[in-house]
Protein backbone atom coordinates (compact mmCIF):
# COMPACT_ATOMS: atom_id res chain seq x y z
CA UNK A 1 0.00 0.00 0.00
CA UNK A 2 2.67 2.41 0.81
CA UNK A 3 4.81 1.98 -2.33
CA UNK A 4 1.40 2.02 -4.36
CA UNK A 5 0.78 5.40 -2.79
CA UNK A 6 4.25 6.54 -3.59
CA UNK A 7 3.68 5.69 -6.97
CA UNK A 8 0.77 7.41 -7.09
CA UNK A 9 2.24 10.94 -5.87
CA UNK A 10 5.20 10.54 -7.90
CA UNK A 11 2.79 9.89 -11.07
CA UNK A 12 0.70 13.30 -9.60
CA UNK A 13 4.07 15.20 -9.18
CA UNK A 14 5.03 14.61 -12.59
CA UNK A 15 1.73 15.40 -14.00
CA UNK A 16 2.14 18.83 -12.29
CA UNK A 17 6.01 19.44 -13.14
CA UNK A 18 4.92 19.11 -16.82
CA UNK A 19 1.75 20.94 -16.63
CA UNK A 20 3.68 23.87 -15.70
CA UNK A 21 6.33 22.86 -18.32
CA UNK A 22 3.66 22.86 -21.11
CA UNK A 23 1.81 26.44 -19.08
CA UNK A 24 5.00 28.09 -19.56
CA UNK A 25 5.71 27.09 -23.29
CA UNK A 26 2.41 27.42 -24.11
CA UNK A 27 2.89 31.30 -22.28
CA UNK A 28 6.36 31.66 -24.64
CA UNK A 29 4.56 30.83 -27.82
CA UNK A 30 1.74 32.95 -27.10
CA UNK A 31 3.78 35.63 -26.58
CA UNK A 32 6.63 35.05 -29.62
CA UNK A 33 3.54 35.00 -31.34
CA UNK A 34 1.98 38.47 -30.44
CA UNK A 35 5.54 39.63 -31.04
CA UNK A 36 5.68 38.18 -34.76
CA UNK A 37 2.27 39.72 -35.68
CA UNK A 38 3.52 43.32 -34.26
CA UNK A 39 6.38 43.65 -36.09
CA UNK A 40 4.40 42.81 -39.11
CA UNK A 41 1.93 45.63 -38.17
CA UNK A 42 4.80 47.49 -37.34
CA UNK A 43 6.56 46.87 -40.37
CA UNK A 44 3.25 47.67 -42.48
CA UNK A 45 2.08 50.90 -40.46
CA UNK A 46 4.94 52.17 -38.51
CA UNK A 47 3.17 52.61 -35.18
CA UNK A 48 2.90 50.37 -32.36
CA UNK A 49 -0.38 48.05 -32.30
CA UNK A 50 -1.09 49.60 -29.36
CA UNK A 51 -0.04 52.85 -26.76
CA UNK A 52 -2.12 52.73 -23.86
CA UNK A 53 -2.47 50.10 -21.96
CA UNK A 54 -2.44 50.47 -17.83
CA UNK A 55 -3.93 47.75 -15.28
CA UNK A 56 -4.33 51.34 -13.20
CA UNK A 57 -3.93 55.02 -13.72
CA UNK A 58 -1.52 56.73 -11.44
CA UNK A 59 -2.97 60.24 -10.35
CA UNK A 60 -1.08 63.48 -9.92
CA UNK A 61 -2.34 65.70 -6.84
CA UNK A 62 -4.28 68.38 -6.64
CA UNK A 63 -1.21 70.93 -6.83
CA UNK A 64 0.45 68.96 -9.28
CA UNK A 65 -2.63 69.27 -11.62
CA UNK A 66 -3.48 72.29 -11.22
CA UNK A 67 0.06 73.74 -12.31
CA UNK A 68 0.04 71.12 -15.45
CA UNK A 69 -4.05 72.22 -16.64
CA UNK A 70 -2.87 76.01 -15.97
CA UNK A 71 0.72 75.96 -17.55
CA UNK A 72 1.53 72.84 -19.99
CA UNK A 73 -0.61 73.82 -23.31
CA UNK A 74 -0.59 70.77 -25.06
CA UNK A 75 -2.31 68.85 -22.03
CA UNK A 76 -5.21 71.28 -22.27
CA UNK A 77 -5.54 70.14 -25.73
CA UNK A 78 -6.44 66.71 -24.79
CA UNK A 79 -9.53 64.98 -25.11
CA UNK A 80 -10.77 63.85 -21.43
CA UNK A 81 -9.63 60.24 -21.94
CA UNK A 82 -5.70 61.27 -23.02
CA UNK A 83 -5.36 63.83 -20.33
CA UNK A 84 -5.89 61.22 -17.54
CA UNK A 85 -2.97 59.25 -19.79
CA UNK A 86 -1.27 62.41 -19.48
CA UNK A 87 -1.39 62.73 -16.09
CA UNK A 88 -0.25 59.27 -15.40
CA UNK A 89 2.51 59.11 -17.24
CA UNK A 90 3.76 62.52 -15.65
CA UNK A 91 2.95 61.48 -12.23
CA UNK A 92 5.26 57.85 -13.28
CA UNK A 93 7.67 59.76 -14.59
CA UNK A 94 8.19 62.00 -11.56
CA UNK A 95 8.29 59.01 -9.68
CA UNK A 96 11.19 57.22 -11.76
CA UNK A 97 13.44 60.02 -12.23
CA UNK A 98 15.58 61.61 -9.66
CA UNK A 99 15.17 65.50 -9.57
CA UNK A 100 18.05 67.34 -8.29
CA UNK A 101 18.74 71.24 -7.71
CA UNK A 102 22.24 72.62 -7.71
CA UNK A 103 23.19 76.02 -7.76
CA UNK A 104 20.97 76.91 -4.38
CA UNK A 105 17.64 75.69 -6.87
CA UNK A 106 15.05 74.69 -4.92
CA UNK A 107 13.39 71.43 -6.25
CA UNK A 108 9.58 72.28 -6.52
CA UNK A 109 6.05 70.73 -7.29
CA UNK A 110 6.05 73.51 -10.95
CA UNK A 111 9.59 72.36 -11.53
CA UNK A 112 8.86 68.10 -11.25
CA UNK A 113 5.76 68.79 -13.12
CA UNK A 114 6.34 70.98 -16.29
CA UNK A 115 10.07 69.28 -16.95
CA UNK A 116 8.26 65.65 -16.70
CA UNK A 117 5.14 66.97 -18.96
CA UNK A 118 8.06 68.19 -21.45
CA UNK A 119 9.13 64.41 -21.59
CA UNK A 120 5.47 63.10 -21.60
CA UNK A 121 4.58 65.51 -24.62
CA UNK A 122 7.55 63.89 -26.77
CA UNK A 123 7.07 60.41 -26.00
CA UNK A 124 3.31 60.22 -25.48
CA UNK A 125 3.04 58.41 -29.17
CA UNK A 126 5.58 56.00 -27.30
CA UNK A 127 4.60 52.83 -25.50
CA UNK A 128 7.67 53.01 -23.23
CA UNK A 129 7.52 56.53 -22.41
CA UNK A 130 10.18 56.38 -19.36
CA UNK A 131 13.65 57.36 -21.69
CA UNK A 132 15.42 54.19 -20.09
CA UNK A 133 19.01 55.89 -20.25
CA UNK A 134 17.85 59.10 -18.34
CA UNK A 135 17.32 58.20 -14.51
CA UNK A 136 18.91 62.13 -13.36
CA UNK A 137 17.46 65.76 -13.76
CA UNK A 138 19.66 68.19 -12.34
CA UNK A 139 18.19 71.65 -12.66
CA UNK A 140 20.28 74.89 -12.16
CA UNK A 141 18.34 78.30 -11.36
CA UNK A 142 20.18 80.01 -14.09
CA UNK A 143 23.38 78.78 -17.46
CA UNK A 144 25.86 76.22 -15.18
CA UNK A 145 29.30 75.70 -16.07
CA UNK A 146 29.92 72.53 -17.69
CA UNK A 147 32.96 70.36 -17.84
CA UNK A 148 32.55 68.33 -20.83
CA UNK A 149 33.64 71.82 -23.19
CA UNK A 150 34.36 74.05 -20.20
CA UNK A 151 31.87 76.81 -21.17
CA UNK A 152 28.49 77.96 -19.61
CA UNK A 153 25.72 75.89 -20.67
CA UNK A 154 21.46 76.70 -20.49
CA UNK A 155 21.18 72.77 -21.22
CA UNK A 156 22.49 69.32 -21.84
CA UNK A 157 22.15 65.47 -22.14
CA UNK A 158 24.77 63.42 -20.85
CA UNK A 159 24.50 59.84 -21.36
CA UNK A 160 27.47 58.18 -19.89
CA UNK A 161 25.77 59.73 -16.20
CA UNK A 162 22.11 59.20 -17.46
CA UNK A 163 21.68 62.84 -16.45
CA UNK A 164 19.78 65.80 -18.02
CA UNK A 165 20.93 69.07 -17.13
CA UNK A 166 18.74 72.19 -17.09
CA UNK A 167 18.62 75.73 -16.41
CA UNK A 168 15.26 76.77 -15.13
CA UNK A 169 15.21 80.05 -16.35
CA UNK A 170 16.05 79.26 -19.91
CA UNK A 171 13.69 76.41 -19.47
CA UNK A 172 11.09 78.55 -18.70
CA UNK A 173 11.47 80.84 -21.26
CA UNK A 174 10.89 77.67 -23.85
CA UNK A 175 7.24 78.14 -22.92
CA UNK A 176 6.90 82.08 -22.30
CA UNK A 177 6.60 81.89 -26.12
CA UNK A 178 5.04 79.00 -27.75
CA UNK A 179 6.06 79.74 -31.11
CA UNK A 180 9.40 81.07 -31.98
CA UNK A 181 10.63 77.24 -32.25
CA UNK A 182 13.43 77.81 -29.55
CA UNK A 183 12.74 75.60 -26.46
CA UNK A 184 15.21 74.50 -24.35
CA UNK A 185 13.03 71.40 -22.98
CA UNK A 186 11.98 70.01 -25.71
CA UNK A 187 15.81 70.69 -27.24
CA UNK A 188 17.40 68.68 -24.73
CA UNK A 189 14.72 65.59 -24.43
CA UNK A 190 14.57 64.92 -28.14
CA UNK A 191 18.73 64.29 -27.47
CA UNK A 192 17.88 62.22 -24.63
CA UNK A 193 15.09 60.15 -26.64
CA UNK A 194 17.18 59.98 -29.99
CA UNK A 195 20.70 58.40 -27.66
CA UNK A 196 17.93 56.32 -25.93
CA UNK A 197 16.26 55.50 -29.72
CA UNK A 198 19.65 53.83 -30.75
CA UNK A 199 20.70 51.94 -27.19
CA UNK A 200 17.16 50.10 -26.58
CA UNK A 201 15.20 48.14 -28.84
CA UNK A 202 11.79 48.36 -27.63
CA UNK A 203 8.76 49.19 -30.39
CA UNK A 204 8.81 52.73 -30.12
CA UNK A 205 12.26 53.34 -29.88
CA UNK A 206 12.77 51.17 -33.31
CA UNK A 207 10.10 53.25 -35.36
CA UNK A 208 12.20 56.82 -33.85
CA UNK A 209 15.51 55.27 -34.93
CA UNK A 210 14.39 53.20 -38.37
CA UNK A 211 12.50 56.49 -39.03
CA UNK A 212 15.19 58.94 -38.59
CA UNK A 213 17.29 56.93 -40.82
CA UNK A 214 14.80 56.72 -43.24
CA UNK A 215 14.50 61.18 -42.66
CA UNK A 216 18.24 60.93 -43.36
CA UNK A 217 18.47 58.69 -46.56
CA UNK A 218 15.88 61.37 -47.60
CA UNK A 219 17.33 64.15 -47.41
CA UNK A 220 21.10 62.60 -48.53
CA UNK A 221 19.00 61.71 -51.67
CA UNK A 222 16.85 64.73 -52.24
CA UNK A 223 19.10 67.23 -53.01
CA UNK A 224 16.89 69.59 -54.19
CA UNK A 225 14.82 69.28 -50.85
CA UNK A 226 18.59 69.95 -48.85
CA UNK A 227 18.26 73.34 -50.84
CA UNK A 228 14.90 73.93 -49.74
CA UNK A 229 15.71 73.59 -45.94
CA UNK A 230 18.83 75.33 -45.95
CA UNK A 231 17.83 78.69 -47.35
CA UNK A 232 13.99 78.88 -46.24
CA UNK A 233 15.24 80.19 -42.31
CA UNK A 234 11.98 78.18 -41.48
CA UNK A 235 14.75 76.51 -39.26
CA UNK A 236 17.36 78.45 -37.28
CA UNK A 237 21.21 78.14 -38.14
CA UNK A 238 21.78 75.65 -35.03
CA UNK A 239 20.37 72.70 -37.29
CA UNK A 240 23.16 72.93 -39.44
CA UNK A 241 25.57 71.63 -36.92
CA UNK A 242 25.30 67.75 -37.18
CA UNK A 243 22.46 65.15 -37.72
CA UNK A 244 21.30 65.07 -33.96
CA UNK A 245 21.28 68.86 -33.75
CA UNK A 246 19.17 68.99 -36.58
CA UNK A 247 16.68 66.19 -35.78
CA UNK A 248 16.96 68.37 -32.17
CA UNK A 249 15.76 71.85 -33.97
CA UNK A 250 13.38 69.76 -36.11
CA UNK A 251 11.54 68.54 -33.16
CA UNK A 252 11.43 71.78 -31.25
CA UNK A 253 10.13 73.45 -34.71
CA UNK A 254 7.47 70.54 -35.13
CA UNK A 255 5.52 70.82 -31.41
CA UNK A 256 5.61 74.32 -31.94
CA UNK A 257 4.59 75.45 -35.00
CA UNK A 258 3.31 72.25 -36.56
CA UNK A 259 1.10 74.07 -39.04
CA UNK A 260 3.93 76.09 -40.64
CA UNK A 261 6.17 72.95 -40.79
CA UNK A 262 3.68 70.60 -42.59
CA UNK A 263 2.94 74.01 -45.11
CA UNK A 264 6.88 74.42 -45.73
CA UNK A 265 7.82 70.62 -45.52
CA UNK A 266 5.63 68.15 -45.72
CA UNK A 267 7.92 65.35 -46.57
CA UNK A 268 10.15 66.18 -43.22
CA UNK A 269 6.93 67.06 -41.27
CA UNK A 270 5.42 63.57 -41.74
CA UNK A 271 8.83 61.73 -40.77
CA UNK A 272 8.82 63.60 -37.57
CA UNK A 273 5.08 62.49 -37.22
CA UNK A 274 6.36 58.84 -38.12
CA UNK A 275 8.98 59.29 -35.47
CA UNK A 276 6.81 60.42 -32.55
CA UNK A 277 3.49 58.44 -33.32
CA UNK A 278 2.32 61.77 -32.95
CA UNK A 279 -1.58 61.88 -33.66
CA UNK A 280 -2.83 64.13 -30.59
CA UNK A 281 -3.92 67.99 -30.72
CA UNK A 282 -3.76 68.96 -33.87
CA UNK A 283 -0.85 67.37 -35.20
Amino acid sequence: MLQLALIENYSLGSKIILGIFFAILGYMLLHFAVKMIEMAYVLKHRKPFYVHFYYFLRKLNKEQKTILANEFRFYKKLSDKNKKYFEHRVASFIKDKDFIGRGGNAMTEEIKVLISATAVMLTFGFRDFYIGLLSKIVVYPTKFYSKSNDSYHKGEFNPKLKALVLSWEDFKKGFDVHNDNLNLGIHEFAHAIHINSIKERDVSSTIFSDSFKELSEMLSKNETLRTEITTSKYFRKYAYTNQFEFLAVAIENFIETPQEFKDEFPQVYEKLKQMLNFNYAGY
